[in-house]
């Protein structure tokens, strides 16, 4: 999820903990030893939470607590797979636009009030209602439930989206067309349910501490406000499931800067942490060492509705051929990430055919080639009737984000003769708002899958799209998604066809300057084990984790 990334992200990881005895069946010392493990997880979280409010989450850290906390129909098994959550079961209908779901009576709010059909009827009008405001419920529902556009529009009102209550316990939901990818969309943040009475209680005030939320899920917050640095997160005893719940607590701090990090970790204060790539070659060779590879993309938004520069397609293809990826990867990042040339990652999406990999299907499409690069560069100058160019690049202000954006200052400035890049470093949230208000030159941004299909991804850049946000359209672009979500939608080779189509025509456009697919790179305490990696939505689950002595 979305997730919008902060292109550094640091985030949970959790693991589960199996106490095997020798010899078949554990004494009693064992037994006495493995209750004293103090089950309580201490992380490290790269900034505040911008809002747990279902509706109006759009980043990473939101929809990882989100996750956390709460529950919607289904869950992510370890193998990614849907798995029971307040849904137990589903019918599908023959035509596939129907879909009815039985949820589970047994599901209560942290408040004691039972999980109904109606929570999630409330909970999807809600974030699809214009007076909202979301971004992610126009971006997720439309063209997926039926009149969601509508709705958002204003054209009809919230109860003509296609989902209702047929009781309190059975959930009926009607699609604008087939979507072979709903059900792993039910996992996703924006289709959690909400107390309705709760929500309207709270008023403005929704969301914005651990007083003014209510859990379904298998932790909540006993300790958080929006604008809080640290927090914690205790067991929900009331989540249905809570006798699969190990964990007791989790706490969180935020901590910017890459050595205190390191610090805290060497000192035992913390279980978890991302190691800068200053930091990787002297703890390579660390037991608790490890690369786990990560589906988010990196890259660099340009622009087109601010700067004329900008507007410009050689410039931006210029600008996405004039630095060297290979150096980010191995120098600035120095963690396991990889060159991406393309916008869907590596090792995401299998070709229906069984012809491979969708990315080594499509290919390289825009590499570092400084010649190609200074090129473009001329053409553009010369249309733009002008030998200089300044622009601004809209980054993080972690340590990491600091050297990625000198590093690409330095190149593109070295590179592209007359270019001047002036940086402007800000904190996550404030990143988000600049880019929602689309008030920026450049700026670097990522993406991880919402759901296990290309579309997740190609749909950032449909004309107008919730997350567009740089002024980019393309008709034959437009019109290739909506084929693939329409005529196509039952013809998954067809489909896929269309988004190889589609993504070359993105990056003939120049749209987006790709960078790197992520990997972290961390120290992970030994008594921390068996990690869940989602590779869509929340990042990490928490549901099934527990700590081991670390022995």
């Amino acid at each position: 999820m979305k997730r919008k990334w902060s292109w550094l992200l640091v985030l949970g990881l959790v693991l589960s903990m199996f106490l095997v005895a020798c010899g078949g069946g554990n004494t009693a010392d064992e037994t006495e030893q493995a209750q004293e493990v103090e089950q309580t997880l201490n992380l490290i979280n790269g900034d505040t939470i911008p809002t747990m409010d279902p509706s109006m989450a759009t980043d990473e850290f939101a929809f990882q607590f989100l996750g956390t906390t709460m529950e919607g129909l289904y869950r992510l098994d370890e193998d990614a797979n849907t798995t029971e959550g307040i849904a137990y079961d589903h019918e599908v209908s023959e035509d596939a636009l129907t879909w009815t779901f039985t949820l589970r009576e047994d599901a209560l709010w942290s408040n004691g009030d039972p999980v109904t059909a109606h929570d999630f009827v409330y909970a999807w009008q809600r974030a699809v209602d214009p007076d909202t405001g979301s971004e992610y419920g126009p971006y997720m529902m439309s063209g997926v439930i039926k009149n969601a556009t509508e709705v958002n529009n204003g054209d009809v009102g919230v109860e003509e989206l296609g989902v209702k209550a047929e009781d309190d316990f059975t959930l009926v939901v009607e699609l604008e067309q087939p979507t072979p990818y709903f059900e792993s969309l039910t996992t996703f943040g924006t289709f959690l349910p909400l107390n309705k009475a709760f929500v309207e209680e709270q008023g403005a005030a929704f969301a914005t501490s651990a007083d003014t939320l209510l859990a379904n899920g298998p932790f909540k917050f006993s300790d958080w406000e929006s604008i809080s640095q640290n927090w914690e997160l205790v067991k929900n005893e009331d989540y249905w499931d809570a006798d699969s719940v190990k964990l007791e607590k989790m706490t969180y701090v935020v901590v910017k800067d890459a050595q205190t990090r390191v610090n805290l970790y060497e000192e035992g204060t913390v279980d978890r942490v991302d190691l800068s790539s200053d930091l990787v070659d002297e703890y390579a060779t660390h037991e608790d060492y490890r690369i786990v590879p990560d589906t988010a993309v990196f890259y660099m938004k340009l622009n087109q509705s601010r700067n004329e520069a900008l507007a410009n397609t050689n410039i931006r293809a210029a600008i996405s051929r004039a630095f060297n990826k290979q150096d980010v990867v191995d120098v600035i990042l120095n963690n396991g990430s990889i060159v991406a040339n393309g916008l869907v990652p590596a090792d995401f999406a299998p070709m229906p055919d069984g012809t491979g990999d969708f990315r080594d299907v499509s290919g390289d499409l825009v590499t570092y080639d400084l010649e190609a690069a200074q090129g473009f560069w001329e053409k553009g100058l010369a249309e733009l009737g002008t030998d200089t160019v300044e622009l601004e690049l809209l980054g993080g202000d972690t340590d990491t984000s600091k050297n990625m954006h000198a590093y690409l200052r330095n190149q593109l400035e070295n590179n592209l003769p007359g270019l001047k890049v002036t940086l402007k470093e800000v904190p996550f949230k404030q990143r988000l708002d600049l880019d929602t208000a689309m008030d920026y030159d450049m700026q670097l941004a990522g993406w991880g899958p919402d759901y296990l299909d290309p579309n997740t991804f190609l749909t950032l850049w449909i004309t107008d799209g919730g997350n567009n946000k740089m002024g980019y359209s393309n008709s034959e672009y437009d019109a290739l998604l909506a084929q693939a979500a329409t005529e196509y939608a039952t013809d998954n080779e067809a489909r896929y066809q269309n988004f190889l189509e589609a993504e070359r025509i993105l990056f003939e456009d120049a749209a987006i300057a790709p960078i790197y697919q992520k990997a972290y790179a961390q120290l992970v305490a030994q008594k921390v084990q068996g990690v869940f990696n989602n590779p869509f939505g929340a990042t990490y689950e928490y549901k099934w984790a527990s700590v081991g002595s670390g022995e």
